[in-house]
């Protein structure tokens, strides 16, 4: 589904922010972190390796984790973190693809 956004300057990078559901409240348990920490870890060598942008880094609370990363094409950094995406066992999970002009949300 795509939502509309403010009009903003065209030069701003686009977003890739993954959503994952923890299993507990509040900042998840330390296994659950670390597989956070790992994935981003892989996803950032996989985004410079490609040259689409990079991660930017991660936020823990309520019971959710939520991983953000930038670059010039949403949906090209989304093809290449995609698969660590999937890979990280936390459901319900979702992805925004942030555009200059639109939001798209991807269920992972």
């Amino acid at each position: 589904m795509e939502t509309p956004i403010a009009p903003e300057s065209g030069d701003e990078e686009h977003a890739v922010i993954a959503h994952f559901q923890l299993a507990s409240d509040g900042f998840g348990n330390a296994d659950q972190r670390e597989r956070i920490y790992d994935a981003e870890q892989v996803m950032d060598a996989a985004t410079e390796e490609a040259g689409v942008g990079e991660v930017d880094g991660n936020e823990f609370g309520g019971g959710e984790a939520v991983v953000y990363a930038y670059g010039p094409d949403a949906d090209a950094l989304f093809k290449v973190l995609e698969p660590t995406l999937r890979s990280l066992p936390f459901r319900p999970a979702h992805v925004l693809l942030r555009r200059s002009d639109n939001e798209t949300r991807v269920d992972l």
